[in-house]
């Protein structure tokens, strides 16, 4: 039993700026590569990213050798702790070589083409992605929310660069006392502004929730002192109790053959979380239970209403129908004694996507999908819409009337087929024809449908159609085409 939240990451004490430190980081790094990724690249391969891996640190800490952040540590420790983060969350030997070098070529004599002479094109375009963001938030000196929004997106062209970017911010975060607090705030504003919502975007919730805390914490200071004294005291208060809880569900899950692993979960700072203090423990704390398969999850909550009676109305399912956030679990409040408390349940596999969203292992998103988001987001359109991006990691083959293929997230419309093919076969879109059957438009598509799609001489577009299409590319002309007719003159709609 796991008793303990762990953070994404911690930083490390000045005193453990040694190479038994260091050497501990590597090792680690090696072995999650090798864990994570080993069973799918031939061994020839295996020993060749290997290989590039030890080059990597070699030269960054070579690189920075004679360099030392602003809070006494030697540099190659912060590289090394983004590596460290980048490898625990699945991602693959270029991501991590690119974290390793990430600030090469912008502090050090190493240039962008020594990078790529060494290490290929790949590394060298993650290393380049990474240098651009970066020089847009060294060239700014003041956040303008649309402008530097923007200047980010476009800098962003691989998924692995924004995930990078994530763990070099909450690298930064966690060591930013030494900066002035101008700009530590400033730093923090931006994280929230830019970096929470395309966390949550790529349903990276733990990471978005890492991120605020972490700068909530250094815009209200005082405020993230009081609650950690209340929480740490409310830790002290039940933790005998709790360590009961945990021992009583462990042991019947145990007994009836669930494997489980059965955790607290602590709730991180926030203004809400703060405010809530004076609410006790169902507020700020829950027992998180993980377990193999969706069945072990539904019989595991049967099991623990039998153990303790649940709260009546806080039972919520959303294993199998997202929340709005895209947070698959069971959701429920149980009397425990004197202690009521709030508990979820969810599968191994469900949880590493609620933590990791695009890189837990299992889910397929495509570089299209991703460029569509990524555009959205630069056209301003995109509302928060975790169903659309679980809906992209798995695609569909649907066929024109003409046997031409077209490939969608999993879960589309026939009215996302319809922009999908072109705008204004959209607009007009009035019904289809899926394998020779009339349908809405709302229908959801089968891998394998023909479709067919009828128009009318004009727009029919709906404001319901919003919530019909899942794909931005959709979304978005709806929402542009609807904004055309609020603000055409009564004069000109009068004509028609």
């Amino acid at each position: 039993m796991d008793s303990i939240r762990q953070p994404i990451s911690r930083p490390d004490r000045p005193e453990s700026y040694d190479g038994k430190r260091q050497h501990r980081l590597i090792n680690e790094i090696m072995e999650l590569l090798v864990t994570h990724h080993g069973g799918s690249l031939s061994e020839k391969v295996l020993d060749e990213s290997i290989e590039s891996l030890q080059k990597a640190i070699n030269l960054a800490q070579e690189a920075h050798s004679q360099q030392v952040r602003k809070t006494g540590e030697p540099y190659f420790f912060h590289p090394l702790r983004v590596a460290h983060m980048a490898a625990r969350h699945w991602m693959d030997f270029a991501s991590v070589i690119a974290a390793l070098l990430h600030d090469v070529v912008e502090d050090t004599a190493t240039t962008l083409e020594n990078v790529s002479d060494m290490f290929g094109m790949e590394i060298g375009l993650l290393v380049d992605g990474l240098t651009k963001v970066d020089d847009g938030l060294l060239s700014r000196n003041v956040l303008k929310e649309q402008t530097y929004r923007k200047q980010v997106l476009l800098a962003v062209r691989d998924i692995r660069v924004l995930c990078l970017k994530f763990w070099d911010r909450i690298d930064n975060l966690q060591t930013i006392q030494a900066l002035d607090p101008q700009k530590q705030r400033l730093i923090a504003e931006e994280t929230r502004t830019i970096y929470v919502p395309l966390a949550r975007h790529l349903g990276m919730g733990r990471v978005a929730t890492e991120l605020d805390a972490l700068s909530l914490s250094i815009l209200y200071p005082n405020r993230a002192v009081h609650f950690e004294a209340a929480v740490n005291e409310m830790r002290k208060t039940h933790e005998a109790a709790l360590g009961r809880i945990r021992s009583e569900v462990h042991n019947i899950l145990e007994h009836y053959k669930i494997d489980a692993l059965v955790k607290d979960r602590w709730r991180p700072f926030s203004i809400v979380a703060a405010r809530a203090t004076a609410r006790g423990l169902p507020a700020l704390y829950t027992l998180d239970i993980l377990v193999d398969r969706s069945m072990d999850a539904y019989h595991a909550l049967g099991l623990l209403h039998r153990l303790y009676p649940p709260i009546p109305g806080k039972l919520r399912d959303h294993l199998h129908v997202p929340s709005q956030f895209g947070y698959q679990a069971l959701k429920t409040s149980v009397q425990a004694g004197e202690i009521r408390l709030r508990v979820e349940i969810t599968t191994r596999k469900l949880s590493r996507f609620n933590e990791s969203g695009v890189l837990a292992p299992g889910f397929e998103f495509r570089s299209s999908s991703f460029e569509d988001l990524m555009q959205s987001l630069i056209e301003g359109e995109s509302a928060f819409d975790m169903e659309s991006l679980r809906l992209a990691s798995a695609s569909i083959q649907v066929y024109t009337p003409q046997g031409d293929v077209r490939s969608l997230p999993e879960g589309s419309s026939a009215l996302d087929f319809a922009f999908d093919i072109h705008e204004e076969l959209g607009l007009h879109a009035v019904r289809v024809r899926i394998n020779g059957k009339t349908r809405q438009l709302k229908a959801r598509l089968m891998d394998g449908d023909q479709i067919e799609v009828e128009t009318a001489d004009s727009p029919t577009v709906l404001p319901k159609w919003l919530e019909w299409a899942v794909m931005p590319r959709a979304r978005n002309s709806i929402r542009r085409y609807l904004r055309s007719k609020v603000k055409q003159p009564r004069s000109e709609k009068s004509k028609r």
